[in-house]
């Protein structure tokens, strides 16, 4: 068996007692792993945070990573379906386009749109395309609410400059992000597309992990003519009705009357 097929069974035999735990003898007598390869395994499942060692009790269970990564992928499967009511409703309001997104490895993919009318300005999205989350309204919102050593990696990366507004020093990025986290929206303000400006915000899932991310993108004369608020509270608005909506179909699914 593979490396990684014996850590994947360690791991399915550590959750399986996660009430109590599994002891490292446990774990050796749930798999059959030689017990050098079991010890490795578990020191670099512990290392990379996906398992949790108590020294008291000497007993192995799951981490709340796990529970974050199952929320993400349970989410996944319904939210282009729960949520496009609330994007269609959001480029109603606004008559911009409506973008929704979600974080794949270090990038984003937009998983829904709907379009407006032509500015006369080639937006950078499309459904299925990837988008970079350094440089765009979604993208820093997948950063900002990623688990901080995924954002550390990334960040840790050549930045890459796509007009004059994008911010490609770390430093200044951080603080960036650290905004977002506090205000609970971000701003795409040309940083990718010239002329093109973006509103993003989070959509959570259950557990109150980020699933992914909902904007609207218009044109900058928008922002200089009469500012943006109005595109703020709107996105905010339809943000937290698809985290609503998410909620809601998680509990349907949970509820077995």
């Amino acid at each position: 068996m593979s490396a990684i097929g014996r850590a994947f069974d360690i791991i399915e035999a550590v959750v399986a007692k996660q009430p109590s735990g599994l002891s490292f003898s446990g774990v050796v007598a749930a798999t059959d792993a030689p017990k050098a390869s079991a010890h490795r395994l578990l020191k670099e499942l512990v290392e990379i945070g996906v398992l949790t060692f108590e020294p008291e009790t000497a007993r192995y269970r799951g981490s709340l990573k796990l529970a974050a990564l199952g929320s993400e992928v349970i989410a996944h499967f319904d939210l282009r379906a729960l949520v496009h009511p609330h994007l269609q409703a959001l480029h109603t309001a606004t008559r911009h386009t409506a973008n929704l997104g979600i974080r794949d490895g270090d990038a984003g993919i937009f998983l829904d749109k709907i379009e407006a009318q032509d500015y006369g300005i080639k937006l950078f999205s499309a459904v299925g395309k990837r988008f970079p989350l350094h440089c765009t309204g979604m993208g820093k919102i997948l950063l900002a609410f990623a688990h901080p050593e995924e954002t550390r990696r990334i960040l840790a990366q050549p930045l890459e400059s796509y007009t004059s507004a994008t911010i490609t020093d770390p430093d200044e990025l951080r603080g960036e992000l650290d905004k977002v986290r506090a205000q609970g929206y971000a701003l795409d303000r040309e940083e990718i597309t010239r002329g093109v400006v973006c509103v993003a915000a989070p959509v959570f899932g259950s557990g109150n992990v980020v699933v992914g991310a909902v904007s609207v993108a218009f044109p900058s004369y928008v922002m200089s003519d009469r500012g943006i608020e109005a595109e703020i509270r709107a996105v905010l608005k339809q943000s937290s009705a698809m985290s609503g909506a998410l909620a809601q179909g998680q509990r349907g699914k949970n509820d077995p009357g």
